[in-house]
């Protein structure tokens, strides 16, 4: 068998403290064999890089499907009439969705990601998926929108997408609820009940989208605003949406199990309680918070605060989002936005949130999410950092 040396400035191994002019030695199938240092070894034997090399990025929160709709929603125009474009503009040729899919696929996989959590409300992105170029976890995504007269419909629908998908080593998949503005009391309870005895494998990742503009927790604070609006615009029933007094992930709450990871993405309006809440009643060590600081800008021109999940010791993650609320599907981008925004946060605090922590969200970590010896995680180089600080021109590639 053979192996390979690899070095470069500075080895962030995630899971112990960085090593100036490190080694990794990996074997043909990239697995890490062991870690060491470069004045062991003959310099003629290792391949050096210029930059820092660091695991493969997890993508926790993607819609790979929508890739065909770049630049087709305007920015800024808030979540509500976001989805309003989206709806308008999603159709489009098999030709064009699936060329779409492919490219993307390939620059996510290029720029250094080495596995996805996918958002799926189509057959779209499964052709590809099987290719196995990338590690996924599917989520079929469920939504009646509170139309209970159409829950079974719904359920139908997407059971046939779910169905068919099939599971491998790295491709798993669940059953998800949409967001809390969009999924009925009856649908979310079959959801939870259904993905708990159809799924191999537990425990499972629940994905759902999670407080993203004022709207939605005004929703379940008062009833009124404007989903409310929204719902009675395009002539459908809001007899079945609750008035819980409490903001939009406590009635998520009302439904989630904690045998499973739990991963809140967007979470923009989170407060330190609704984080706290969450943690404490799913369980810190299974509950996950995707931020796509880029989607968020591009569609309300907002961030989170971070200070609540470091308050709270959370489990952060990172995601994209889609090529409809964002520029490029590429997590250092992402990584940079949240570093200029909120500065107080480091380096290697946000790239464990880029590594292991979306790892550990999608249960990948096995195998992901950091460079230890058993582990075949991907590395990626990260070009043009300067004292251990991302410039506007850092770029990251795959190298294994």
């Amino acid at each position: 068998m053979s192996f390979r040396k690899i070095s470069a400035h500075k080895i962030y191994p995630i899971s112990s403290s960085p090593i100036e002019n490190g080694v990794i030695i990996i074997d043909e199938n990239g697995k890490i064999i062991a870690l060491d240092v470069l004045d062991k070894h003959d310099a003629t034997t290792v391949e050096f890089f210029n930059g820092v090399i660091v695991p493969g990025f997890i993508n926790a929160h993607c819609h790979l499907e929508l890739s065909h709709l770049q630049g087709v929603a305007q920015t800024g125009t808030g979540l509500i009439d976001f989805i309003s474009q989206v709806i308008k503009n999603r159709d489009h040729s098999q030709e064009i969705i699936q060329d779409a899919i492919a490219r993307e696929e390939n620059n996510m996989l290029q720029s250094g990601i080495v596995a996805i959590g996918d958002i799926s409300n189509t057959t779209d992105t499964f052709s590809q998926k099987r290719k196995a170029h990338l590690h996924y976890y599917t989520f079929v995504e469920y939504f009646d929108l509170f139309q209970v007269q159409n829950t079974a419909n719904t359920i139908e629908q997407y059971d046939a997408v779910f169905n068919a998908l099939l599971e491998t080593d790295k491709n798993k998949k669940s059953k998800v609820p949409h967001a809390p503005y969009s999924v009925s009391k009856k649908l979310f309870q079959h959801i939870i009940a259904r993905s708990n005895e159809v799924d191999s494998y537990l425990p499972k990742t629940i994905s759902i989208h999670n407080q993203e503009t004022m709207a939605e927790n005004e929703l379940f604070l008062h009833k009124k605003g404007g989903f409310i609006d929204f719902y009675e615009r395009i002539g459908f029933t809001t007899e079945a949406i609750p008035n819980i007094g409490q903001s939009a992930i406590h009635y998520a709450l009302n439904f989630l199990n904690k045998a499973d990871r739990n991963l809140f993405v967007h979470n923009t309006l989170s407060t330190k309680e609704d984080i706290a809440r969450a943690q404490q009643q799913l369980g810190a060590d299974h509950t996950f918070w995707a931020t796509c600081p880029n989607a968020n800008l591009y569609i309300e021109n907002s961030l989170p605060n971070y200070n609540n999940f470091i308050a709270n010791n959370s489990q952060v993650c990172i995601g994209t989002d889609s090529l409809t609320s964002n520029w490029q599907l590429n997590i250092l981008e992402e990584m940079k936005t949240i570093l200029k925004y909120q500065s107080y946060l480091s380096f290697e605090t946000v790239l464990t949130w880029a590594t292991l922590n979306g790892a550990k969200a999608l249960g990948f970590e096995d195998v992901l999410g950091s460079i230890q010896v058993g582990k075949t995680p991907g590395l990626v180089l990260i070009e043009n950092m300067e004292n251990n600080i991302l410039m506007a021109n850092s770029v990251s590639r795959k190298i294994v």
